[in-house]
């Protein structure tokens, strides 16, 4: 698997930071961030019960336009 990196939390000092990849083999966002809490993760099942093994995750919308870029790439209008 060959992940093309998009982009990390812009106001990050280094790493171990929120990250955004795409898998364009497969078409598929890969998100790193922060885990969340039990109350998220509740208010979330709510509409959608989280299966076993999938993950609840929180990023900072200031990487809305690492997000952006991501689904550009992922639905290939960013391929080249």
């Amino acid at each position: 698997m060959a992940l093309r990196f998009i982009g990390i939390d812009p106001e990050t000092g280094g790493g171990n930071c929120p990250a955004v990849w795409v898998d364009e083999a497969r078409g598929e966002i890969i998100v790193q961030g922060w885990c969340a809490d039990g109350a998220t993760l509740q208010e979330c099942a709510v509409n959608s019960p989280r299966p076993e093994g999938e993950a609840v995750v929180r990023i900072p919308a200031r990487m809305a336009a690492q997000l952006r870029k991501a689904c550009d790439v992922a639905d290939g209008a960013g391929l080249h």
